[in-house]
């Protein structure tokens, strides 16, 4: 289960600083202002995970993390990829935040699981370390978060989690599932994204 989850978070890192990125540059944001939206959106949700957790955040306490977003900016701002135009609606950028968003969902349920939380701690520590960065990052920069408006965005996070956390009562656990949970969960977002589907509304 350690393998996964360092997988899933590099995975999870690199997709997530990446989004931040393009979110900053539509912003015109300046390097700051870049720099800390990636570092938000990348690794926000695994400073609240851990926090939730009972645990040092380990953003804080290893260099892999920022050392990872900075490489991504840097790789980012070297192949001009804040020149393109309509980011948000292009595919890279739709690929590397629903990359994020299902690896992050996999590391929190992991997490929860390994901390011994309950089917509701698992989901919500899913859905907390998927979404939680990209909340502070919508917030600072004064937009909606994703979270509340995006078709079957938090969905899949809760999903992810409820998936993890059965596999985990019937012992069937190992890099060959979350490979498969990580697969499904990847073309669930991106069906869901390009087929609008969204949950009901109210009124």
């Amino acid at each position: 289960m350690m393998v996964g989850l360092e997988v899933a978070e590099i995975i999870g890192t690199l997709a997530f600083a990446l989004s931040g990125f393009y979110v900053a540059i539509k912003d015109r944001l300046d390097l700051l202002g870049i720099f800390i939206a990636s570092f938000l959106t990348a690794l926000g949700g695994g400073i609240v995970r851990d926090t939730v957790a009972g645990h040092l955040p380990y953003t804080f306490t290893h260099l892999l993390p920022s050392i990872l977003v900075i490489g991504v900016l840097v790789l980012s701002i070297v192949l001009k990829l804040h020149r393109r135009n309509e980011i948000e609606k292009k595919l890279y950028f739709i690929i590397s935040d629903t990359l994020g968003l299902v690896s992050f969902s996999i590391s929190g349920a992991l997490v929860g699981l390994q901390v011994g939380f309950n089917f509701f701690g698992v989901i919500l520590l899913a859905l907390l370390t998927a979404v939680g960065g990209g909340v502070m990052r919508d917030i600072l920069l004064n937009r909606v978060p994703i979270l509340l408006t995006s078709e079957f965005y938090g969905t899949v996070s809760l999903l992810v989690g409820t998936i993890l956390f059965v596999l985990h009562q019937w012992n069937i656990e190992g890099l060959l599932s979350l490979s498969l949970v990580f697969l499904v969960s990847v073309v669930l977002r991106l069906v869901a994204y390009y087929k609008q589907w969204h949950l009901p509304k109210i009124g």
